[in-house]
């Protein structure tokens, strides 16, 4: 390791002659170095420690690295634009760290979320210096991937993450008082105004806040398609980083698909059991074992040694995808992502799925004849979302309580008669009325252990306009082993608060949707015979 110099602070001009400034770490050392570029809009100093080693480790590792604030955060000059700007200050960036005092001339750029973003929106602009990007949790399409999971609002997500980022607006101005009563509303989420999407708060001290135009474009569109990064011309090698449960995940992994396709550059994905953040052994209340503790951080500097400095590295020569299977807590090595045939468990009842755990089941024989489950969704007290990739706190959870409620239905396989390996995407399709133009269904998949104990490992969610049939329900993917002896169970629901909005039944959108007009549904799950809802699970060999 090299002796690092003290931390310095650098600044470049935009093209529109916006300062933009960066804390600088460089080895003590003669001769030229790479630069890692990081760019954030949390205040530099932080530098996304919250899941990477301090930017001094990575300068000891033989690299300047460079922690910028992007525009209109920390002590960079202009107006804050959610992603708006990141293109073209991304390019002005990068050529600037380029020609950094001691630099070699090459840059890669390394972080997760809004810093995984800013990798490819420079990227797709494609600076000549930029040589190799580790985007971590990251949305391709900000619709389908970020801000809607099924055409429902993430609210959760989206909510505090709104808040946060116009409290830092706050904080930046010197507006005491906006910046408290946001600071509160970050810690008690108002979802309880008249329009829950829509919080009085940010109407008033955020009203040029990107999250009202979020709220506006409830469809896939032109805002959307301007607004997501064009990754149609992106080439380079991309090490792609993600967790089983972060909110960000079905986008990390179309990257990852993307670039692969275009087969001129090393591709390598790696998933954790993580959720967004930290990225650890433990996992909400699951605890995955000391093999799912963070390698990233030596695992990038391997990566960018081979990319920036033309060192061998022969880890990168195998199999380009290591996913951490969740209850055998070990890495599986695949050649690529595992898109395998996949095998039915067909839904059973008796009627009473939502009364009696034991009424309704999981068979791989789809029965003769068809039986309904009857359910009612009382927005009211909507069936609290508890884990899983998108609500606070993320993760797994003991949720047999939640499975216990009437507005749940559940169904049990039997106890396994050998061990499941599950790796990939999940499908669940669901024959399913309601008596209102529109519902939602929440899927939710759980290992049930010694009987009794269920927890959560994979969901999804969609919206769905009434007429639609069957449901067809994408499970956020995963990589799971379920021993022998211990049973799959599906829960359905149709709420999932508040992760997502609750859905009043009116149709109106997500913008409009009063509590007051709240609709009280009753939905009907038919199982069996010419409706044969089911999960089509993607089974591996272990």
């Amino acid at each position: 390791m090299f002796k690092i110099c003290p931390k310095e602070t650098a600044s470049m001009l935009t093209r529109d002659g916006v300062r933009l400034d960066a804390d600088i770490y460089r080895p003590d050392a003669e001769g030229e170095f790479p630069v890692l570029l990081m760019r954030q809009p949390y205040g530099r100093s932080i530098a996304s420690t919250v899941v990477y080693a301090h930017p001094a480790w990575y300068a000891k590792q033989g690299y300047i690295v460079a922690i910028q604030d992007v525009r209109g955060r920390g002590t960079s000059e202009g107006k804050f634009k959610l992603f708006i700007n990141e293109v073209a200050d991304g390019f002005d960036a990068v050529n600037w760290a380029a020609n950094l005092p001691g630099s070699n001339g090459k840059v890669g750029m390394y972080g997760f979320s809004y810093q995984g973003m800013t990798q490819l929106y420079a990227a797709s602009a494609k600076p000549s210096a930029l040589t190799t990007i580790c985007p971590a949790m990251v949305g391709c399409d900000l619709y389908a991937e970020w801000a809607y999971e099924g055409g429902a609002f993430c609210l959760q997500s989206n909510l505090g993450w709104a808040i946060q980022l116009a409290a830092e607006t706050a904080r930046l101005k010197g507006d005491v008082s906006a910046y408290q009563s946001l600071y509160g509303a970050s810690r008690n989420l108002p979802l309880g105004d008249t329009i829950p999407a829509r919080p009085e708060i940010l109407k008033h001290l955020a009203p040029d806040s990107y999250y009202h135009d979020w709220v506006d474009n409830y469809r896939p569109g032109e805002y959307w398609k301007n607004l997501s990064p064009n990754i149609e011309n992106l080439d380079l090698p991309m090490l792609h980083i993600g967790g089983w449960f972060d909110t960000y995940l079905r986008g990390t992994i179309a990257l990852y698909k993307t670039m692969v396709s275009r087969k001129n550059h090393l591709q390598h994905l790696i998933v954790g059991p993580w959720t967004h953040l930290p990225w650890g052994r433990k996992i909400g209340a699951m605890d995955c074992g000391l093999a799912a503790s963070n390698p990233v951080d030596e695992l990038q500097i391997r990566w960018f040694d081979r990319f920036l400095k033309g060192l061998d590295s022969a880890m990168f020569d195998g199999h380009p995808i290591a996913l951490f299977e969740m209850g055998s807590n070990e890495w599986r090595k695949f050649d690529k992502w595992p898109d395998r045939e996949r095998k039915s468990y067909f839904l059973a009842t008796n009627g009473l799925a939502s009364v009696r755990e034991d009424a309704g089941i999981l068979t791989h024989n789809c029965l003769d004849v068809c039986i309904e489950d009857i359910f009612v969704h009382d927005p009211w007290r909507p069936v609290p979302s508890l884990g899983g990739h998108a609500a606070f706190p993320a993760g797994s959870f003991e949720r047999s309580t939640v499975d216990c409620r009437t507005d749940v239905l559940t169904y049990t396989s039997a106890p396994l008669t050998a061990d499941l390996h599950l790796a990939g995407e999940i499908i669940v399709e669901i024959f399913c009325t309601a008596d209102a133009p529109s519902f939602d269904l929440c899927a939710i998949l759980s290992e049930m252990k010694d009987g009794s104990s269920v927890w959560n490992f994979a969901q999804g969610y969609v919206r769905v306009n009434s007429g639609e049939n069957p449901v067809r329900i994408l499970v956020q993917p995963t990589c799971m082993k379920i021993v022998k002896g211990n049973a799959l169970r599906l829960s359905l629901s149709a709420t999932c608060f508040p992760a997502c909005d609750v859905n009043p039944g009116t149709g109106a959108p997500v913008g409009e949707a009063r509590l007051i007009d709240a609709k009280i549904v009753t939905l009907t799950v038919s199982c069996g015979g010419n409706y044969p809802s089911q999960i089509l699970l993607p089974q591996n060999k272990g």
